[in-house]
């Protein structure tokens, strides 16, 4: 079974590397990158602070607090425990991947942290301001998955890497959206006593 499932991983990835450009190889580097997103971050704070006012300052620290946790399972824990290697760095593959500026990235790739924290961050805002924002869910996972998509395209990860980083991601979201409205409903409880007392 484990045998089968990694053909159709190895072959998924070769024919999404295969279809490789000039114009392609560039978009995908860039959308691959993490600068070229912090207009768009940047964008998310100021309209979550615009929205939530003083409410938003819990929300963008424990977003602070996802990313780290996010990254920390996929890169501290579940990369050393897998030791699955990256497509980049399989010698049997070498010959085959298509590697954009030689970048092999590090050497296992099970799972994916770029996807890990992409999808942490769209399923955490979905679990929390999907009522308030719900365009902004139909944006962060379209970015989710274009980022994704992007590290299978440049030959460092193979799609099982991208489905093992969403389950990551949602339940490392999953965890800091309860500790969210948790503190949240602490916080209204707390205030509402020192009102009463008064």
């Amino acid at each position: 079974m484990l045998d089968f499932l990694n053909k159709i991983d190895v072959k998924l990835l070769l024919e999404i590397n295969s279809h490789h450009t000039t114009f392609w190889d560039w978009m995908m580097w860039h959308i691959s990158g993490t600068f070229i997103w912090v207009p768009f971050y940047m964008f998310i704070l100021i309209l979550l602070i615009k929205k939530f006012g003083k409410q938003s300052i819990l929300l963008i620290l424990l977003i602070a607090v996802l990313i780290v946790l996010s990254d920390q399972l996929a890169s501290g824990i579940i990369k050393p425990l897998v030791h699955r290697l990256r497509p980049s760095h399989e010698p049997q593959l070498a010959q085959y991947i298509h590697l954009v500026n030689g970048y092999k990235g590090g050497l296992y790739g099970f799972v994916s942290s770029h996807a890990a924290n992409v999808f942490a961050l769209a399923f955490y805002l979905f679990f929390i301001v999907r009522k308030e924002l719900p365009w902004l869910v139909t944006i962060l996972f379209p970015w989710a998955i274009i980022v994704s998509f992007s590290r299978i395209y440049l030959g460092v990860h193979y799609p099982f890497d991208i489905l093992g980083a969403i389950c990551v991601g949602f339940l490392a979201a999953l965890l800091v959206a309860e500790v969210y409205k948790w503190i949240s409903k602490k916080i209204q409880i707390d205030t509402l006593n020192i009102f009463s007392k008064n």
